[in-house]
């Protein structure tokens, strides 16, 4: 069904082409940052396979033409929606990471405000990369999301390595695990705030999960 929409669209597109190209020099009728805010919207919302091209087209306010001459087909959309999402919304555990000087602190710090970030109100709950992974049946897709996720436990166990080697951490740390035992809890979390857990429940989990983290 959503490809026969696309198909259309292009289509549509090819039709329509032959006017603008007699008005080149026009301003787009729309502003591309406010659009792509609210395909952020959609896609955090719905998810990849759940959110269409004629849904994007009605959120964003603008026609199939403009949207494909803007932004690509969807899935180029929406790999800038994962790039803008993570810039706007998803940057917190990097700096965490970065600035924290433990990896023990980088998580908690990580978690609460994961906890803060994925309850917040006015916006879908959780996190767009996690959520967008849900029934994703298109291999690109479902791949740059791995890689993505993957990407993020391999920056915990860089940090975990780093304290292991600083004396932080014992050295029979499985650095591995625990980076997996991270990735699990915000992973966790993101499901848990789309099931309608509140703040204050999400940072109890997250004091428990602490209460685990190895000492020297």
């Amino acid at each position: 069904m959503e490809a026969q929409q696309e198909k259309e669209a292009q289509v549509g597109g090819e039709q329509e082409r032959a006017p603008a190209a007699r008005r080149r020099g026009r301003p787009r009728s729309f502003d591309r940052a406010t659009a792509l805010e609210k395909a952020v919207l959609a896609f955090w919302e719905n998810g990849y396979e759940g959110t269409s091209v004629s849904d994007l087209t009605r959120v964003m306010g603008i026609g199939a033409p403009s949207l494909y001459a803007a932004f690509g087909d969807k899935q180029a959309l929406f790999a800038e929606v994962v790039r803008d999402y993570g810039e706007r919304y998803g940057s917190f555990g990097e700096r965490a990471l970065a600035e924290e000087p433990t990896a023990r602190a980088a998580v908690e710090r990580m978690l609460r405000e994961a906890a803060a970030e994925y309850t917040a109100p006015g916006r879908p709950h959780g996190c767009l990369v996690i959520h967008a992974a849900a029934n994703c049946t298109t291999p690109e897709v479902e791949e740059s999301l791995r890689t993505r996720r993957n990407e993020n436990i391999a920056a915990f166990e860089s940090r975990i390595r780093a304290d292991v080697a600083a004396g932080e951490l014992p050295e029979d740390t499985d650095t591995g695990a625990l980076a997996r035992y991270v990735g699990a809890l915000v992973q966790g979390m993101s499901q848990q705030a789309r099931d309608g857990a509140r703040r204050e429940e999400l940072e109890a989990v997250a004091e428990i999960a602490l209460a685990v983290w190895p000492r020297r």
